[in-house]
């Protein structure tokens, strides 16, 4: 419910819609790379200008969308900021909300041992520790859901040694993604799709096999 994402944050993160409101979390899974995107390339691929993740995301959750002709739906991106440069939403917060990975942050940690340092925080699927993203929000204004009962994500990291190393991982190594194996997975990204997000976006195009004139 909109009202659970509201309600731990500050009014100006707030979504503009009743409190029961249904909204989905929207996840991509390791094998978005091989069962949509790959595809969605090979099909759209003259009509891929901008980032070619993005058009794949935009372009199966537009069918979603279609496939409630009855029902307004609201679809918000990940990437997509308001004027003010603050994101639409908060995608990690509205992740634990829904219970589809836990925000793991610094005050989950009872022994600070970073001091001043800004330190962020990040989410941990259950199954897919590390290697997934959380692409978007699908809003129905129309449908209150006031019965709705709130599931807790899976605290998958539940030692104080653990989160540690995981929110150190995270924030000061990222690059070689140890913090996504901060758990037993059942899946994660293939060595394809590990070169293709370590690539600099402008230069992903060519790993895609998409020429100059597409992009």
């Amino acid at each position: 419910k909109v009202g659970w994402y509201n309600a731990i944050l500050q009014p100006t993160f707030h979504l503009p819609y009743p409190d029961d409101t249904l909204a989905f979390v929207v996840l991509s899974t390791p094998s978005m790379f091989d069962k949509a995107l790959k595809p969605f390339v090979n099909k759209e691929r003259l009509k891929i200008i901008r980032d070619p993740v993005d058009q794949c995301v935009s372009h199966h959750l537009s069918r979603v969308k279609e496939k409630f002709p009855d029902q307004k739906v609201d679809v918000i991106f990940d990437y997509e900021i308001l004027p003010s440069r603050k994101p639409k939403f908060l995608a990690q917060t509205a992740a634990h909300v829904a219970g589809a990975a836990y925000y793991y942050q610094r005050k989950d940690v009872k022994l600070d041992p970073w001091g001043r340092k800004k330190i962020y925080g990040v989410c941990i699927h259950p199954k897919y520790g590390g290697w997934f993203a959380i692409r978007g929000l699908l809003v129905f204004p129309d449908i209150q859901v006031p019965f709705l009962e709130q599931s807790a994500p899976v605290d998958c990291v539940s030692t104080e040694e653990k989160r540690i190393e995981l929110l150190e991982q995270f924030n000061f190594h990222w690059q070689n993604s140890r913090y996504r194996d901060i758990i037993e997975v059942k899946e994660r990204y293939s060595e394809e799709q590990k070169a293709y997000f370590a690539t600099p976006p402008a230069e992903r195009f060519r790993l895609l096999g998409l020429t100059q004139e597409a992009q």
